[in-house]
Formats: structure tokens, C-alpha cells, sequence
């Protein structure tokens, strides 16, 4: 079964007011100049990448598709517009029929991306894209900030499997996102069980530290967890005492528990120790999961430590510190007349404080070394040279309104890893430097 098509609670019925009120009012005005039907392609890419950062991830591709095919005026949303005045009846009008009927280009989901990559390109009139410049962005900026967070995490674990816990310090919708970007980053699992139901993600969870606070003692709190869940199940043990709470978790399930979670504490020290107590109690097998606010820098310093799975919330949720990746949706050509015969032109904005773009229909290539191994983002407008041809990133996700290129969520999170695997060593190092490979421009 496919659960991202059973219409779950966490969709919305239309996308059309996930936007700002001037792409409104931008078509309002172009409808009145006669401007609308120009041909027009439209860009999404960032200048730079977060400071310190060596590449991005793109993620949100499949929510991106989502959102373009529910991009409806439905009666209620026409009429909140009619009230607030927002358009007038001609726009509105025009708006009752709205679909998205262009092509879209892109970067796989789950590729990496470099400063200037032309992660996502839309064609159409300016009317049918200018629409979706809100939604798209608010969509990638949030879920490649997310999913970048995660590869980041994910390599400093080694191939440590962790689990994704932040649905309790964002949105509850945002938390579902974040789920499904934080999978395609490396993560192995989520507590959150509408990010299992909506993405198929495999969901994990135990007991929190009012369990054992609810029960008379430790002994009591896990005797009945086993009872309830088996042998198997993961013990927190750092409520009170660790070490007392280490020995009565082996003498209550025995050296078939699964695992004991420390969520507090000098978690380097604490690990060992805790490693080397349940070694002695002949529990061997039993795993050490450590969760308490941590991030691809905590995550490293315990690569050294007895540690089996990491839990990751708040930092992963909110991007390790950069919670958007300042992603921009630009105009880059259109036609010179409303004739769909009409050649197009390259446009760009031209200003000071390093907000320049570039203008024309770009490709994009990765030019490899004879490794394998890439060595640069080449980026160019006209045609392609040959030696490039077969490394060209974007694909065509859309054409003429109609989506091609859904793709199960493992298939996008293999996709991250063999494309990060290929990457120059240096790529996954956490200490700050620039982009790991080169754009150039051709």
C-alpha cells in the first residue's frame, strides 16, 4: 500500500493560499497589461550555502509535486479573496480555472547541490508560475535545511543507525516534513507516528521518564514495560541512579534486553561505564541508545563510545543551526510578446549587496575526475558540451501540468547516500570551510 496517497489528515485540501498576497497582485497586473501569457522560466537556487557548510541536499521534491497538483482556487478560497479584495473579478476569474499546465525541471531528490545550482526549474506563462514561487520555496527551503542537518548527522554516526525525536519542538505539520527529510538525510527511524502513517517510515518509541515516575519504584516501571512490550524493549535508566538502574533492568528482563536509552549526563563517560556494567552482568547484547539535545558535533565526539543508536531532536528539526537554505525562486528568461512564437530573452536582476542573478535557461553537469569522484558543479546556458552530456543533474519532473517522476522514499534516501558517497572526502568533515566542489560557469 502506498500510504502517501490515502489523503491523510496531515494534507490540506488546497495549496492555493500557502503563498504571499503580491504573487496575486503581480498577476492581477499582468492580466491587465496583457503581460500574463508571456513565456517564462522561473529558477530555484541559492547564492550560498549556509556559513561553514560544504553542500546542501535537495529534499522536498515529492511534496513539491504534491503541492502543484493541489494548487486549486476552490469557492472559499475565490471568495476570501473577493472579501479581502485582494484580486478583482477578471483575476478571479481566471484564478477559478487555474492548473498548473508548464514543465518542471529539477535536480533529483536527494541529489546535493552547490551555490548557483538551478535546483529546480518551472516553465509556463508568467501567470501559471509566478503562483507557485511561495510554496515551492517555503517547501525546500525547509525540508533541504532539514535533510542537510540530517546528512550531516548521518555521517558523523559512522553508520550508527539514528532515530528522528523532534516532533515535539516544531509545528506539528512542519514535524511530519522534517520526518521524511530527515530520512532522506541518513536517519533510520522516527517517533513520530504521522510521518510513519503519511511516508511509511518505520516508527520506534518506548517509554519516557513519567513512566518510571508514575510507578512506585524503577523495578516496578520496568517490570510492567516488559510485561507490556517483551524482553526486547529499551529501558531509559538515567531517572534516577544509572548504575542501580542498569542492574535492576538485566535483573528484570534478564541478558535478552534489547537496550537501555541515557538521555542526560556526561554521555561519553556514562556510555562506557554503562557498556562495561552490562558486559559484566552478562548482558553482552544489550544496546546503548543516547539521545539529550544532540547534533553532528555531539554526535562525533562520541564516535570513540559504546554507543549503538543516537536520538536526535531539537537541532535536527531546526536545521543544526540553520533552518533555511536562503533558497530564492528567480525569473530567468521570458518571451517578448505574449506570441507563443516569440523568441526568449535572458533576464536579471542587476544590484549591489551580492544579489545578482544570472540570467538565460541553465543545465547543470557534475563533472567527474578519472576516479569517479566529482570535482566540480558546471553550470552554462545553451547547449551542452559533449563531454558533459551523460553527467547532466536535472531531470524533468512535470511536463505539461501532468507529474512523471514520483519516487518511493527509499529510493530518493539510497539516492543521497550513493550521491554523497561520491562526493570528495573532505565533504563530510564537520569543521567550517567552503563548498566542496567548484561552480563554474560556462
Amino acid at each position: 500500500m502506498n500510504t502517501a496517497d490515502l489523503g491523510l489528515p496531515v494534507d490540506v485540501p488546497s495549496t492555493a493560499l500557502f503563498t504571499d498576497q503580491y504573487e496575486l497582485t503581480m498577476l492581477r497586473a499582468a492580466l491587465a497589461a496583457g503581460t500574463a501569457e508571456r513565456r517564462s522560466v522561473f529558477e530555484v537556487f541559492t547564492r550560498r550555502l549556509p556559513e561553514g557548510r560544504r553542500y546542501g541536499v535537495v529534499a522536498g521534491t515529492g511534496r513539491v509535486l504534491d503541492a502543484v497538483e493541489n494548487f486549486r482556487f476552490d469557492a472559499d478560497v475565490l471568495g476570501f479573496l473577493r472579501e479581502r479584495g485582494i484580486v478583482d473579478e477578471p483575476t478571479l476569474e481566471w484564478l477559478a480555472s487555474y492548473r498548473f499546465g508548464g514543465d518542471i525541471w529539477g535536480y533529483p531528490e536527494g541529489e546535493v547541490y552547490f551555490p548557483g545550482s538551478p535546483l529546480l526549474r518551472v516553465e509556463g506563462s508568467f501567470a501559471e508560475c509566478v503562483l507557485l514561487e511561495t510554496v515551492i520555496l517555503s517547501i525546500l527551503n525547509h525540508d533541504s535545511a532539514i535533510a542537510a542537518a540530517a546528512s550531516r548527522m548521518a555521517s558523523a554516526a559512522g553508520g550508527r543507525p539514528l532515530i528522528e525525536m523532534g516532533a515535539r519542538r516544531t509545528h506539528e505539520l512542519a514535524a511530519v516534513a522534517a520526518s521524511r527529510a530527515a530520512y532522506i538525510g541518513g536517519f533510520t527511524t522516527t517517533s513520530d507516528l504521522a510521518a510513519g502513517f503519511r511516508y511509511g517510515i518505520p516508527t520506534v518509541g518506548t517509554s519516557a521518564h513519567a513512566f518510571t515516575l508514575l510507578h512506585d519504584d524503577e523495578r516496578d516501571a520496568f517490570q510492567a514495560q516488559v510485561n507490556s512490550l517483551g524482553r526486547g524493549t529499551t529501558l531509559l535508566v538515567d531517572t534516577y541512579d544509572v548504575a542501580e538502574a542498569v542492574r535492576t533492568a538485566v535483573e528484570v528482563a534478564g541478558t535478552e534486553l534489547g537496550a537501555v536509552r541515557i538521555d542526560s549526563g556526561d554521555l561519553l563517560l556514562v556510555a562506557h561505564r554503562v557498556r562495561q556494567q552490562l558486559d559484566e552482568l552478562g548482558a553482552a547484547g544489550t544496546k546503548i541508545v543516547v539521545t539529550s539535545d544532540l547534533d553532528e558535533y555531539a554526535i562525533a565526539s562520541l564516535a570513540a563510545a559504546p554507543v549503538d543508536a543516537y536520538g536526535v531532536g531539537t537541532q535536527l528539526v531546526t536545521g543544526s543551526g540553520h533552518p533555511t537554505c536562503s533558497m530564492v525562486y528567480k525569473l530567468v528568461a521570458r518571451a517578448e510578446s505574449a506570441d507563443p512564437k516569440a523568441p526568449m530573452v535572458p533576464v536579471a536582476k542587476k544590484s549591489s549587496g551580492g544579489k545578482t542573478s544570472i540570467g538565460g535557461r541553465k543545465w547543470a553537469a557534475r563533472r567527474l575526475d578519472e576516479h569517479g569522484v566529482a570535482e566540480a558543479e558546471v553550470i552554462g546556458v545553451g547547449p551542452v558540451p559533449a563531454e558533459l552530456a551523460d553527467q547532466q543533474l536535472l531531470v524533468q519532473l512535470i511536463k505539461a501540468g501532468q507529474v512523471l517522476a514520483r519516487e518511493p522514499l527509499d529510493v530518493v534516501r539510497e539516492r543521497h547516500a550513493d550521491v554523497r558517497a561520491r562526493l570528495p572526502l573532505s565533504a563530510t568533515q564537520l569543521s567550517r570551510g567552503e563548498p566542496v566542489l567548484p561552480t563554474e560557469y560556462v
